[in-house]
């Protein structure tokens, strides 16, 4: 019989409100935001394009959405955009780009995710004329999710910022935590953001929000993206009362991330103890830890299973490897759990 779930490491979109928060947002003052007249909205806006050194915000439902409407911004249907082969935009959205967008794609292969920033510069193809797809956005992701939280170093993002103005390319970060990104080196948050057209962040994620994203850039961009929002059918009423649950995770929950960052540690140094090749601690730099489990001799699916049976719960990423995240509702005893469950699998391996 399955335990109760006691560390639930699947994913930090799982957080839920706190207390504090939900005062935060029955408080919250409302409008009609499609009118420009939800307060609670505005000024989240106002506050995450502030943090993020751009012009205007816009919030969304989704991250996926904020997304597609930052891709929507520069790519013309018949131009594509370039990124990663392991990108949240091409891996993880459906194919939204192509079949709302008309945007065609290729990518860059990684390590980890991280940005090598000759690999994008050589793949863009410009002035093509009739004869090849022109590249018209470079997207990168900050922190790499599929990679295991891996934080783009900003002077490779420079890199590739310098390349793109000389051929005006624009550029595009998928920032969903980029939160974890600054809060791991300290970076000013507007450090990352200038380098980029338009950049999308989370809030349902670490932050613990219920709901929503903010997509920022220049301020007339952001007006094109407001409409666009509204014919995906993304135009919100009184969505202030969960606006103000962003914000308050904004203002309160954003140097806690280093703690999800110190959890995340500890168990990739415990892994890497009972299963040598499994893991580089040094490689966990943030909430996010990616393990190869075949080194132990187990098939990615057989050990969440396993797993789960003791009430720690992770998620396969391909046949060898695990990925388990930490947020604001695994404390200190859930990690102590899911390390004790997780290395004495390792240790012992499959039973069968």
């Amino acid at each position: 019989m399955t335990s109760p779930v006691r560390a639930d490491l699947l994913s930090d979109t799982l957080t839920k409100p706190t207390p504090a928060m939900r005062e935060a947002m029955a408080a919250a003052e409302v409008g009609d935001d499609v009118y420009g007249e939800d307060p609670s909205i505005n000024a989240l806006e106002n506050r995450v394009a502030e943090l993020l050194g751009h012009e205007a915000g816009l919030y969304t439902p989704t991250g996926s959405m904020a997304n597609q409407l930052g891709l929507r911004l520069h790519v013309r249907p018949g131009e594509e955009m370039i990124c990663d082969s392991l990108a949240h935009v091409v891996r993880a959205e459906l194919g939204a780009a192509a079949v709302f967008s008309g945007i065609s794609s290729r990518t860059w292969v990684s390590q980890r995710g991280l940005l090598d920033p000759q690999q994008p510069i050589d793949l863009m193809i410009t002035g093509a004329g009739a004869y090849q797809v022109n590249t018209a956005l470079v997207v990168l992701e900050n922190t790499h999710n599929f990679g295991g939280g891996t934080v783009q170093p900003l002077e490779a993002i420079r890199a590739v910022r310098a390349a793109t103005r000389e051929v005006h390319v624009s550029m595009h970060l998928d920032g969903a935590r980029l939160w974890n990104a600054h809060v791991a080196t300290g970076i000013p948050l507007a450090d990352y953001a200038q380098e980029f057209d338009t950049v999308s962040v989370c809030l349902s994620k670490g932050l613990g929000a219920p709901v929503g994203s903010v997509l920022v850039g220049a301020r007339d961009a952001i007006d094109e993206a407001r409409i666009w929002r509204k014919r995906y059918g993304g135009g919100m009423r009184q969505a202030g009362i969960l606006a103000a649950g962003g914000l308050y995770a904004v203002e309160h929950h954003l140097e806690r991330l280093a703690d999800d960052h110190a959890r995340a540690r500890r168990a990739a140094v415990a892994f890497a103890e009972v299963a040598p090749g499994s893991i580089d601690p040094t490689s966990v730099e943030t909430n996010i830890l990616v393990m190869d489990v075949s080194v132990a001799g187990w098939a990615s699916a057989a050990l969440v299973a396993a797993a789960l049976e003791e009430g720690v719960r992770f998620y396969a990423v391909g046949a060898k490897a695990v990925r388990l995240v930490w947020h604001l509702d695994v404390d200190d005893a859930g990690t102590d759990h899911a390390i004790d469950v997780v290395t004495r699998l390792l240790r012992s391996g499959p039973t069968s």
